[in-house]
């Protein structure tokens, strides 16, 4: 179905007006920043992590004069009363503080629910040399990001889940230098995700931010895999920045990989490009043995270090092959939220420990939804050997038939994709969740598949659906998007929005397309400590009763080849109201918000424990008969 697509996704009723995106794009680049340096943690860097001084500004008093136009004279300009006459009506110095990386809404309870701007200010001190670049780097800002340094703008950026940077070197000065942020965090319309979803709005600058320090000859990107064509290659590209393009011919870089024996110096053509081609047998990664070898890149003076797996992922019929093995994904869907702290997570030790439930309950794939988890959670998965679907939060109902937003949606696609495409984790792009079937709908979620595929050909596209039709006593999977997938990603909650638990156990599933499925989501929710009869909403015994029906449905489901139930841990939510059971949670969690484990935790894991032994079985079995051929 792949190949078909790609032949007929060129004809003029499936896209957006080439003109209008073109024109758009145009716009967009104007306004936002850079797509991200490849690995910015092996660089030099003056890490900006801390106490930052902030203002609340709900009137955008510090962007707008009284005429509603930009004043000259924000709180960008981090002014000072010159004598005693002056009148400067803010003080960042004396404002309140909070810590960055970190969300608003949890730090200071007058901020619980608030929408709107916060300016944030700190110094830094650089000592600038003449030769060198620099670039200041935001992990990630929700939702809309405004940078200034030393009172003058540097670049937005919108998108509140992926990283962007700005070249800073001409604006960044010896000495103290003055960074403001303005941070929006109000929801609209036209953004992605849109004003409707079922998670918190977290705000601020919620990821690491620091000053970025490289020779002005420089390793911009690279994409280091293994071949999905030859078996025994390592392949791939790296891209450098050079002031002097006169130079790039004559220039050489080189690719070490230690372990391999690798070390490769390699020819760049006059874009400052370099493939390459290289034979090796690599250990493969897997869940089983997460292999990671030290991959080095140097390029003059500019020396980049990463550890990067190779591996194989394909489809073949309704199978998922992983290194070329059919593989049942043993899956928990995960948001990204602290298990340490309220709001946000971020830290190395909160993915550690959000990865190290999943591994315990017996897991070998994460969904992370819905929007794009940190590079420290990636790496983590990376390390601990854990698959990874990784989604942007295209989600609900954004607004399809709008150009404007598509190229939203596809900058943060490639912000995605940039970011975590050396990532051996990551197995499947989602495009979009749980999105209603429209032409408008088709046409947006097929161009960004497009896209991925263009950016990315080595992984598989996926997205999560909840347009399931009735068909004499069938769910049939239908939905036309499904022919645009490799892996087609179903949400059903059988049991907790439809039907009772029992009922569950006897639906059938039936698909149009001969494909690998994944039950992307099903669950219920549940107070943690809460008992009673398993006909009793909200108590464990009932979503425990969930999982168990479930989970014999999904028995009986022929072409699924795997499942990431909704969810890991309760998370907030400001669509869940209910006094005392709810209380802005969203309950479905199989971990209660103070890390406790609910029924369905054992339920869960009893279940993959005997998956993991039974695919063992049938694998073993099914390369026995192969031998004996």
């Amino acid at each position: 179905m792949q190949t078909s697509f790609v032949r007929t996704i060129n004809m003029p009723y499936l896209k957006f007006p080439a003109l209008v995106l073109i024109l758009i794009a145009l716009f967009v680049s104007n306004v936002q920043a850079d797509i991200a340096m490849q690995n910015p943690d092996s660089r030099n860097a003056i890490i900006l992590d801390g106490r930052w001084d902030t203002i609340i500004d709900p009137y955008e008093n510090g962007y707008y004069n009284h005429r509603y136009e930009e004043s000259e004279n924000g709180y960008f300009k981090n002014a000072k009363p010159a004598n005693l006459g002056d009148l400067v009506e803010y003080d960042f110095t004396r404002s309140p503080k909070l810590n960055v990386p970190g969300d608003w809404n949890t730090q200071d309870e007058k901020l619980f629910l608030y929408e709107g701007t916060i300016w944030y200010h700190r110094d830094f001190d650089i000592g600038k040399k003449v030769d060198q670049k620099y670039a200041i780097h935001f992990g990630a800002v929700n939702y809309h990001a405004t940078v200034y340094l030393n009172g003058k703008k540097i670049d937005t950026h919108e998108g509140g889940f992926t990283p962007f940077q700005f070249d800073i070197t001409e604006a960044v000065k010896p000495g103290v230098n003055s960074l403001v942020v303005k941070v929006d965090n109000h929801r609209e319309r036209d953004q992605i995700p849109t004003v409707n979803t079922d998670w918190w709005n977290y705000g601020g600058i919620t990821r690491s931010v620091k000053i970025l320090k490289y020779p002005k000859a420089y390793i911009k990107d690279y994409f280091v895999q293994l071949s999905k064509t030859e078996e025994g290659v390592i392949e791939g590209w790296i891209k450098v920045d050079e002031s002097s393009k006169d130079n790039l011919v004559a220039q050489k870089l080189e690719l070490r990989i230690p372990e391999l024996n690798i070390a490769q110096k390699l020819n760049l053509n006059k874009n400052g490009e370099a493939k390459f081609e290289i034979f090796a047998k690599p250990i493969l990664w897997s869940p089983e043995s997460p292999k990671l070898y030290s991959v080095d890149i140097q390029y003059q003076q500019d020396i980049v270090h990463d550890k990067i797996g190779f591996r194989t992922i394909a489809v073949q019929g309704e199978n998922i092959l992983l290194n070329g093995k059919s593989v049942f994904l043993r899956g928990i869907s995960i948001h990204e939220e602290s298990p340490l702290h309220l709001g946000r997570a971020w830290s190395e030790e909160d993915a550690r420990i959000l990865l190290t439930w999943a591994k315990e309950l017996g897991c070998n794939f994460v969904r992370l939804a819905h929007y794009p988890h940190s590079e420290t959670m990636v790496r983590m998965a990376d390390q601990m050997g854990l698959m990874v679907w990784s989604e942007i939060p295209v989600y609900w109902t954004v607004l399809f038939n709008n150009p404007a937003v598509y190229i939203k949606a596809e900058t943060q696609l490639e912000e995605m994709i940039s970011r975590d495409k050396n990532r051996a984790a990551i197995i499947m792009w989602s495009m979009a969740n749980e999105t209603p079937n429209s032409s408008a709908r088709l046409k947006f979620i097929g161009q960004l598949a497009e896209k991925a595929r263009d950016l990315d050909s080595t992984r598989l596209i996926t997205a999560a659906l909840d347009t399931q039709s009735d068909d004499n006593g069938f769910k049939s999977i239908d939905d036309p998007l499904s022919a645009i997938v490799d892996v087609i990603g179903v949400n059903s909650y059988c049991g907790w929005y439809v039907a009772t638990p029992s009922s569950c156990a006897n639906l059938k599933w039936l698909s149009r397309y001969r494909k690998p499925v994944i039950m992307s989501e099903f669950g219920a929710d549940a107070l943690q400590g809460l008992h009673g009869d398993k006909a009793q909403r909200w108590t464990e015994e009932y979503q425990a009763d969930v999982y168990t029906n479930n989970l014999i449905m999904i028995d009986n489901i022929s072409f699924l080849r795997g499942l990431s139930p909704w969810i890991l841990k309760d998370f907030r939510s400001p669509r869940r109201p209910l006094p005392s059971i709810q209380d802005f949670w969203n309950r479905k969690g199989l971990i209660s918000d103070k890390g406790i484990k609910k029924k369905s935790w054992a339920i869960l894991h009893d279940y993959y424990v005997k998956k993991s032994e039974d695919f063992a079985k049938k694998s073993e079995e099914h390369n026995s008969k192969i031998l004996l051929k």
